[in-house]
């Protein structure tokens, strides 16, 4: 009567043993070759024995080799800068023209240390690191290590290449160390431009409820574009306090207010409008990132919150077909507050 599947685990264990065993035996193999090869090579010297040795490689195919390494790592690099500065250039792309140059430049390096580069083994008294008068023969030892190399200009534009290449990717990240400031100093809200949904369809001031907000993007403008999402919303007379300069803004109670929050430029997209006592809590818009918290009916005032300022109002008006549109743009910069963007109070 067989009892195979009781046997399987068995036979298991014993495959694993053997193969265990195998590598094992390998691994020991291997060390005792390493330590006969070291008391072969590191045996005493004979009287009168040099051990100085120096090969010149002069290998044109290496030097090919070199050349076609070197160039395409400038390539690679260079490539990593444009893709780089594409809209919409993903991760994926950036690491592998940036991983390309460094791994073709990598490997142009480890070619030409082997295969170009003078090999040499040499033996000398230790003494001081160096001498005024042996700064010569530094010289010539620096010199030397061009021998064999017949083709000089093509490695060395093949290098320029490289080097310029992988310097240009290296400085191409600062450009992400400041805000994109045309982004931010421009918006596509223009006096007359018509608010409009995601469908395109133009709002108008009785579609505009109290108690909801809405968002709104520029009529014929591109609606991804950092500065086209609006917050829109009305509010009762008693509920809005705007400064003097502001008082024709809110045509009929409608205020409209940039969607990006001034702290760190995410998204705000919660509304708080009370309907319960007491009265006291006002409406609020809320960035869901860091709980920045701000008053539309106080022309966007900072209630709560890190923002450093108060949400940018746009001013409204209402046309003959009773549309909502853009009485001016913005009379601010949009977006996070940093020290060199932010251009007035407001």
């Amino acid at each position: 009567m067989s009892d195979g599947p009781h046997r399987r685990p068995t036979r298991l264990r014993g495959t694993i043993s053997m193969i265990a065993a195998l590598l094992t035996a390998r691994a020991l193999r291997d060390a005792f070759a390493r330590r006969r090869q070291a008391r072969v090579t590191s045996r005493p010297l004979r009287t009168g024995e040099d051990p100085s040795q120096r090969d010149v490689a002069a290998n044109r195919r290496a030097e090919t080799l070199v050349a076609i390494l070197l160039v395409g790592a400038g390539l690679f690099a260079f490539a990593f800068t444009i893709v780089y500065a594409a809209a919409g250039a993903s991760t994926q792309l950036l690491a592998v023209t940036l991983g390309g140059a460094l791994a073709l430049l990598a490997a142009g390096a480890i070619v030409a240390g082997k295969a170009l580069v003078p090999q040499e083994k040499s033996v000398e008294q230790r003494d001081v690191l160096l001498k005024e008068d042996e700064l010569h023969e530094v010289l010539e030892i620096i010199e030397s290590g061009g021998e064999g190399i017949s083709r000089r200009k093509l490695l060395a534009g093949a290098a320029g290449l490289a080097g310029a290449g992988v310097l240009t990717a290296a400085v191409t990240p600062l450009a992400s160390l400041g805000p994109d400031l045309d982004a931010i100093h421009q918006t596509p809200w223009r006096r007359g431009v018509r608010l409009v949904d995601d469908q395109g369809r133009p709002y108008t001031a009785e579609e505009v409820q109290i108690g909801s907000f809405y968002t709104a993007l520029p009529e014929h403008a591109d609606p991804g574009a950092f500065g086209s999402g609006l917050l829109l919303v009305k509010l009762p007379a008693d509920r809005i306090h705007l400064p003097p300069a502001r008082r024709d803004w809110a045509p009929e109670g409608i205020l409209a207010y940039s969607k990006i929050c001034p702290h760190a430029g995410c998204a705000i997209s919660l509304y708080r409008y009370p309907t319960y006592q007491p009265t006291s809590v006002g409406p609020a818009f809320t960035c869901p990132c860091h709980y920045s918290t701000f008053s539309p009916g106080e022309g966007g005032r900072l209630m709560f919150g890190p923002a450093g300022r108060a949400l940018p109002q746009l001013p409204l008006m209402i046309d003959a077909e009773r549309n909502v549109r853009a009485a001016a743009p913005f009379r601010e910069d949009i977006g996070p507050s940093w020290w060199s963007v932010r251009r007035g109070q407001s």
